[in-house]
Protein backbone atom coordinates (compact mmCIF):
# COMPACT_ATOMS: atom_id res chain seq x y z
CA UNK A 1 0.00 0.00 0.00
CA UNK A 2 1.16 3.35 -1.19
CA UNK A 3 2.24 5.61 1.87
CA UNK A 4 0.44 9.36 1.94
CA UNK A 5 3.11 10.87 0.24
CA UNK A 6 3.02 8.44 -2.68
CA UNK A 7 -0.63 8.71 -2.93
CA UNK A 8 0.15 12.40 -3.47
CA UNK A 9 2.13 12.18 -6.41
CA UNK A 10 0.40 8.89 -7.79
CA UNK A 11 -2.72 11.08 -7.63
CA UNK A 12 -0.74 13.78 -9.17
CA UNK A 13 0.64 11.75 -12.06
CA UNK A 14 -2.54 10.16 -12.85
CA UNK A 15 -4.70 13.39 -13.43
CA UNK A 16 -1.33 14.53 -15.53
CA UNK A 17 -1.62 11.74 -17.94
CA UNK A 18 -5.47 11.93 -17.91
CA UNK A 19 -5.31 15.50 -18.90
CA UNK A 20 -2.55 15.51 -21.28
CA UNK A 21 -1.54 12.70 -22.06
CA UNK A 22 1.93 12.77 -20.27
CA UNK A 23 3.42 13.70 -16.78
CA UNK A 24 6.54 15.50 -16.42
CA UNK A 25 8.93 16.34 -13.55
CA UNK A 26 8.53 19.90 -13.94
CA UNK A 27 4.73 19.68 -14.18
CA UNK A 28 3.93 17.32 -11.10
CA UNK A 29 6.64 19.34 -8.87
CA UNK A 30 4.53 22.46 -9.28
CA UNK A 31 1.35 21.23 -8.86
CA UNK A 32 2.68 19.37 -5.45
CA UNK A 33 4.71 22.46 -4.72
CA UNK A 34 8.03 20.76 -4.26
CA UNK A 35 11.33 20.76 -5.82
CA UNK A 36 11.80 19.10 -8.88
CA UNK A 37 14.86 16.71 -6.92
CA UNK A 38 12.21 15.46 -4.50
CA UNK A 39 9.70 14.51 -7.40
CA UNK A 40 12.98 12.71 -9.40
CA UNK A 41 13.40 10.62 -5.74
CA UNK A 42 9.75 9.79 -5.56
CA UNK A 43 8.89 8.63 -9.07
CA UNK A 44 12.56 6.07 -8.42
CA UNK A 45 10.49 4.53 -5.24
CA UNK A 46 7.42 4.49 -7.10
CA UNK A 47 9.23 2.77 -10.30
CA UNK A 48 11.16 0.32 -8.05
CA UNK A 49 7.40 -0.49 -6.37
CA UNK A 50 5.87 -1.09 -9.54
CA UNK A 51 3.67 1.60 -10.16
CA UNK A 52 5.38 3.01 -12.68
CA UNK A 53 8.26 3.10 -15.24
CA UNK A 54 10.64 5.90 -15.52
CA UNK A 55 13.75 6.09 -17.52
CA UNK A 56 15.53 8.83 -17.50
CA UNK A 57 15.23 11.86 -19.99
CA UNK A 58 12.24 10.10 -21.44
CA UNK A 59 9.75 10.06 -18.93
CA UNK A 60 7.13 7.96 -17.29
CA UNK A 61 4.47 5.42 -17.77
CA UNK A 62 2.04 4.32 -15.27
CA UNK A 63 1.55 0.95 -15.09
CA UNK A 64 -1.43 -1.29 -14.64
CA UNK A 65 -1.22 -1.33 -10.82
CA UNK A 66 -0.40 2.69 -11.22
CA UNK A 67 -3.14 3.38 -13.29
CA UNK A 68 -5.60 1.57 -10.76
CA UNK A 69 -4.38 3.05 -8.02
CA UNK A 70 -4.20 6.89 -9.27
CA UNK A 71 -7.77 6.01 -10.71
CA UNK A 72 -8.64 5.26 -7.43
CA UNK A 73 -7.24 8.43 -5.35
CA UNK A 74 -8.61 10.83 -8.06
CA UNK A 75 -11.87 8.93 -7.60
CA UNK A 76 -11.51 9.35 -3.87
CA UNK A 77 -10.34 13.20 -3.70
CA UNK A 78 -13.66 13.73 -5.93
CA UNK A 79 -15.87 11.98 -3.80
CA UNK A 80 -14.82 13.92 -0.90
CA UNK A 81 -14.80 16.94 -2.64
CA UNK A 82 -18.79 15.86 -3.36
CA UNK A 83 -19.69 15.12 -0.11
CA UNK A 84 -18.07 18.59 1.97
CA UNK A 85 -20.01 20.14 -0.72
CA UNK A 86 -22.95 18.64 -0.43
CA UNK A 87 -23.11 19.07 3.68
CA UNK A 88 -22.39 22.69 3.08
CA UNK A 89 -18.80 23.37 3.08
CA UNK A 90 -17.69 26.99 2.19
CA UNK A 91 -16.31 25.90 -1.35
CA UNK A 92 -13.23 28.30 -0.46
CA UNK A 93 -11.99 25.45 1.87
CA UNK A 94 -13.40 22.53 -0.23
CA UNK A 95 -10.06 21.30 -1.73
CA UNK A 96 -7.72 22.07 1.42
CA UNK A 97 -10.20 20.34 3.47
CA UNK A 98 -10.11 17.01 1.29
CA UNK A 99 -6.22 17.34 1.34
CA UNK A 100 -5.86 17.42 4.91
CA UNK A 101 -8.66 14.23 5.34
CA UNK A 102 -7.94 12.15 2.24
CA UNK A 103 -5.33 10.26 3.57
CA UNK A 104 -6.75 9.39 7.01
CA UNK A 105 -9.75 7.82 6.33
CA UNK A 106 -10.12 4.41 5.58
CA UNK A 107 -11.45 2.44 2.74
CA UNK A 108 -14.27 1.12 4.74
CA UNK A 109 -15.21 5.31 5.34
CA UNK A 110 -14.85 6.40 1.53
CA UNK A 111 -17.18 3.49 0.59
CA UNK A 112 -19.62 4.52 3.45
CA UNK A 113 -19.61 8.19 2.94
CA UNK A 114 -20.09 6.76 -1.16
CA UNK A 115 -23.39 5.34 0.30
CA UNK A 116 -24.34 9.09 1.98
CA UNK A 117 -23.81 11.23 -1.23
CA UNK A 118 -26.21 8.33 -3.03
CA UNK A 119 -28.73 8.24 -0.44
CA UNK A 120 -29.20 11.92 -0.38
CA UNK A 121 -28.88 12.08 -4.74
CA UNK A 122 -31.65 10.20 -5.17
CA UNK A 123 -34.21 12.02 -3.47
CA UNK A 124 -34.19 15.86 -4.03
CA UNK A 125 -36.20 16.25 -0.88
CA UNK A 126 -33.38 14.70 1.59
CA UNK A 127 -30.76 17.57 0.13
CA UNK A 128 -33.57 19.85 0.55
CA UNK A 129 -33.97 19.01 3.99
CA UNK A 130 -30.22 18.71 4.85
CA UNK A 131 -29.98 22.00 3.55
CA UNK A 132 -32.20 23.22 5.86
CA UNK A 133 -31.08 21.54 8.96
CA UNK A 134 -27.57 23.30 8.17
CA UNK A 135 -29.42 27.11 7.82
CA UNK A 136 -30.78 26.19 11.30
CA UNK A 137 -27.47 25.79 12.84
CA UNK A 138 -26.30 27.90 11.32
CA UNK A 139 -28.83 30.79 12.54
CA UNK A 140 -29.94 31.72 9.01
CA UNK A 141 -33.50 30.53 8.95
Amino acid sequence: MPTPSMEDYLERIYKLIDEKGYARVSDIAEGLEVHPSSVTKMIQKLDKDEYLIYEKYRGLVLTSKGKKVGKRLVDRHQLLEEFLELIGVDPDHIYKDVEGIEHHLSWDSITCIATLIEYFKRDESRLEELRGVHQELLGES
